[in-house]
């Protein structure tokens, strides 16, 4: 694992290359955020930005959508994986909103993760998108780069990606870290063909005295 001075130097490399802050997910309101987000799990932000148009459109409030059935919402999302699911989750979860928080998306973790459909991902991606909240979203590109290029141990879990990001940046450029490692992600280190070797700068390390990488 690198250690500290290199682990951050590769972050905000990746930041210089993706100066962009704003998720890709197309929204107006953080209902529309969340709701997004929610229909993005196993899903491009483009398929996701392809039917939220329509639905939102139909259904452009908490209360709306918890007032429809959830066959009423599957032909706006059929065109994106595990649609009834999502759903059924998009439903609910806009029930809970009205139910519990008057209609409105709360901005705190807690009560964001007690909503259906929401983990700890989402959470993080809604409060600093939508309310500016110092959050890092760790996602499968983020989890895999973090393993790639040394930040974190091999056998790391989520969270520990998580901790390791927060303790290397801070806090105000955690959302800008986020955005940067999932484009990076998408683009260059790839899953199947990573091309991060194109890039020597990644691994223009400023502490060789230990640089700390003990594994292939």
């Amino acid at each position: 694992m690198l250690n500290d001075t290199n682990a951050r130097y590769v972050l905000e490399t990746i930041m210089a290359m993706y100066p962009d802050r704003h998720t890709a997910l197309l929204h107006s309101n953080p209902f529309e955020l969340l709701i997004a987000v929610i229909l993005s799990a196993q899903t491009t932000d483009e398929g996701v930005n392809r039917v939220t148009p329509d639905l939102f459109a139909a259904y452009p409030t908490a209360e709306a959508m918890a007032a429809a059935e959830v066959a009423d919402l599957i032909p706006y999302i059929q065109q994106i994986g595990l649609y009834r699911n999502k759903a059924k989750y998009i439903q609910a979860c806009a029930a809970q909103l009205v139910e519990e928080h008057g209609g409105q998306v709360p901005a705190e973790r807690k009560a964001l993760e007690a909503l259906p459909g929401v983990g700890r991902k989402t959470a993080s991606v809604v409060l600093s998108n939508a309310f500016n909240i110092p959050a890092f979203a760790v996602d499968t590109h983020i989890h895999r780069i973090a393993k790639h290029h040394h930040l974190v141990e091999a056998n790391a879990s989520v969270r520990q990606v998580e901790d390791r990001v927060c303790a290397l940046i801070p806090a105000e450029n955690w959302l800008h870290c986020h955005q940067a490692m999932i484009q990076f992600g998408r683009q260059i280190c790839t899953a199947r063909k990573p091309h991060c070797q194109d890039y020597p700068e990644l691994y223009a390390y400023p502490d060789l005295s230990d640089p700390g990488i003990p594994y292939a």
